[in-house]
């Protein structure tokens, strides 16, 4: 029996990327569905998900969200509605192409073929594994990483990736209420969740690309965010929901 597959994208002005984006998934076997979740992005992106929403109305659905209300929030919205929905696999992408779509199936046969129970989409696992990205960004999140790993304990190479796929039976298990970091700090906190609940978590070597069209979202409050935030994380207990 073939599993259901929901991929989650946050979009904040993406109206260069989301048709492409979307025509794209669609176009790959798979059956996966997509839900996007906008932050009230001034640009449209909303109306064009919903003239899309036409032409795929059983697979293409959107959160309607007032403002940026983060990144975490976002995803946080998606897998409650994910879980009500009762999807199997369910994904966090970018709407930007810095992730390769085609790596989706990969993702999914980690944890549907191979056991994982969360499998990250990894640029570190493998050596450095980044296009067009300054020598500075580079240095800035594969040391990051290097931090998590020695504050947390966690054998993740990769763990501010927002290239991920989970078993509904993790996010049913995560306290989704609990999760506080709401910047790229979150992708951490989901992580570590993860790992102190004891599931398998497997890094996926990809190629990561910087975004061709449209603006990064990154900002020095989301880093500090980050690296303060798993400090704390250190001494919280992690408690299933």
């Amino acid at each position: 029996m073939e599993t259901t597959k929901l991929v989650i994208i946050p979009t904040y002005n993406e109206k260069e990327n989301i048709e492409k984006m979307v025509r794209k998934v669609f176009s790959m076997k798979g059956g996966f569905h997509i839900l996007v979740v906008d932050d009230g992005s001034p640009d449209g992106t909303a109306t064009i998900v919903k003239r899309l929403m036409k032409e795929f109305p059983t697979n293409l659905f959107i959160i309607e969200r007032s403002g940026k209300l983060g990144l975490g929030t976002a995803y946080i919205a998606g897998f409650n509605w994910a879980i009500e929905h009762k999807y199997d696999y369910i994904f966090e992408m970018d709407a930007d192409f810095s992730h390769d779509p085609d790596d989706l199936i990969r993702l999914h046969d980690a944890c549907a073929v191979e056991g994982a129970g969360m499998s990250i989409g990894s640029r570190y696992c493998r050596g450095i594994a980044v296009k067009d990205w300054p020598i500075g960004r580079i240095l800035i999140s594969y040391g990051a990483s290097f931090y998590v790993r020695s504050v947390l304990g966690m054998k993740i190479y990769d763990s501010t990736a927002g290239f991920i796929c989970y078993s509904r039976k993790v996010l049913e298990r995560i306290d989704l209420s609990n999760i506080r970091m709401k910047g790229y700090g979150f992708q951490i906190e989901m992580k570590y969740n993860a790992y102190k609940l004891g599931f398998k978590v497997q890094e996926v070597p990809i190629m990561f690309t910087d975004r061709k069209e449209g603006t990064s979202k990154m900002s020095s409050s989301i880093f500090g965010e980050a690296f303060w935030g798993v400090m704390k994380l250190k001494f919280r207990k992690i408690r299933p929901r």
